[in-house]
């Protein structure tokens, strides 16, 4: 009887530090809050771009990936991402699917332009770069191809 009062007890604490981890990293991580405005942008491939996914300038956190789609008709993914309200993107900005490192994980990078019009909620980013294919790459690079 006493053996079964021990291991209910230690499930429960286990569940409670479960439910305190989770509480936390919920917290500590803006996953889906939309605070600010959103933009889209275009691209060819998002190869590892997630919902979540940060988006950054100058290599600072300024924004998530909200959702990414295929248009069917351009067979383009449309990524849709939010930025905060504070930051200012002109018009002329370009976003660039960039690697974390060489082992995966990659994010939304804006390269501001000179424009003296901003970016507006809804408006969509016109100069793009897709995801590089690192694989392929080394394997051109490996094989001697001059494509």
């Amino acid at each position: 009887m006493s053996s079964n009062l021990v291991e209910s007890l230690i499930g429960a604490i286990v569940l409670l530090v479960a439910g305190w981890f989770l509480t936390f990293a919920y917290q500590r991580t803006d996953v889906l809050s939309v605070e600010g405005y959103t933009l889209q942008a275009r691209f060819t491939k998002i190869d590892g771009l997630n919902i979540g996914n940060d988006v950054r300038v100058a290599g600072i956190k300024v924004g998530t990936i909200v959702d990414s789609v295929l248009d069917v008709e351009t067979y383009q993914a449309v990524v849709t991402f939010s930025v905060r309200a504070g930051v200012k993107l002109p018009a002329d900005t370009a976003a660039i699917i960039t690697s974390e490192s060489l082992l995966g994980g990659s994010y939304l990078s804006l390269s501001p332009g000179a424009d003296e019009e901003f970016l507006e909620n809804g408006d969509e980013i016109e100069e793009t770069q897709g995801a590089v294919d690192l694989i392929s790459l080394i394997g051109k690079f490996a094989g001697g191809d001059s494509d």
